[in-house]
């Protein structure tokens, strides 16, 4: 097949897809109106993260667990926050699987560790959202709708964070770099940065109880963050899209480090 053919029918399959999975437009400005971070697109960032939340819509199975409706609302909801990281790259990298499930609330996560020791355990934990590598993305309805930008926590971009981390292996905090999208940024300037920035965080994290963090430090990245390179990577992903002005203010190195990775500047201070 020729270049020229492959992009036509690749545009033909984008237009097709574009129809087909067109979203509502009382549900658009639902939406965006429901969730306050995304005021700062411009009208045409609103128009393009539209078309990729239905190609994103089109590309991916929904289904829901313990009798939730799946109805147009959540669908909708998830491709717009989902999409949000990609709207200056590229939904490629989602690409290697198709689920995403959602409960109405927390749900039980069941996984085999093992102690220093070598002593294996079975354990169970709440959570509010999941990412499988090579599998769905699992989320809850009801914490999905906890972030109204009063603080930086958003299950969503969280879980498809730890997707774009997981793109070429295990999650560790380093993302794949594109020479097209993120040059001169390489894995070196991306190490020398966010390697640093982790290593001082959870120095705090282990200097202090957790309670000693005053209300600003955890609303931007919670103590949690300090668990994996992978934790803060997905936790600093939800403060640089919920709560952009605050999050560069207290870390303006990081900050500029997600914002040429994701290739936005949500607080508009020019890191571009």
């Amino acid at each position: 097949m020729s270049n020229l053919f492959s992009r036509w029918f690749g545009a033909q399959r984008r237009e097709r897809a574009l129809r087909k999975y067109a979203i509502d437009d009382a549900l658009w400005r639902d939406t965006l109106d429901a969730f306050p971070f995304f005021g700062h697109l411009s009208a045409d960032d609103r128009l393009r993260l539209r078309d990729l939340s239905s190609l994103f819509i089109a590309q991916k199975e929904f289904s829901t667990a313990h009798e939730l409706e799946l109805i147009d609302q959540i669908i909708v909801a998830i491709a717009a926050q989902a999409c949000l990281p990609m709207l200056n790259l590229d939904l490629d990298l989602y690409r290697g699987w198709v689920g995403v499930i959602v409960y109405p609330g927390e749900f039980v996560i069941r996984k085999t560790v093992e102690d220093e020791d070598g002593v294996v355990h079975e354990v169970e934990h709440d959570a509010s959202g999941e990412a499988w590598e090579g599998g769905p993305v699992v989320l809850s309805w009801e914490d999905m709708q906890l972030s109204d930008g009063s603080d930086a926590y958003n299950v969503v971009i969280h879980e498809f964070a730890h997707k774009i981390d997981m793109l070429t292996g295990e999650a560790n905090g380093h993302p794949p770099l594109f020479r097209k999208w993120h040059a001169p940024l390489d894995s070196t300037a991306w190490a020398d940065i966010f390697d640093n920035a982790y290593d001082q965080f959870c120095a705090r994290v282990d200097a202090a109880p957790e309670r000693s963090f005053c209300r600003l430090e955890r609303a931007l990245i919670d103590p949690y963050a300090a668990d994996h390179p992978s934790e803060f990577f997905a936790v600093c992903s939800e403060a640089l899209f919920v709560t952009p002005q605050p999050f560069e203010a207290s870390y303006p190195e990081l900050y500029r480090l997600l914002a040429k990775y994701y290739r936005q500047d949500p607080a508009g201070v020019g890191t571009l």
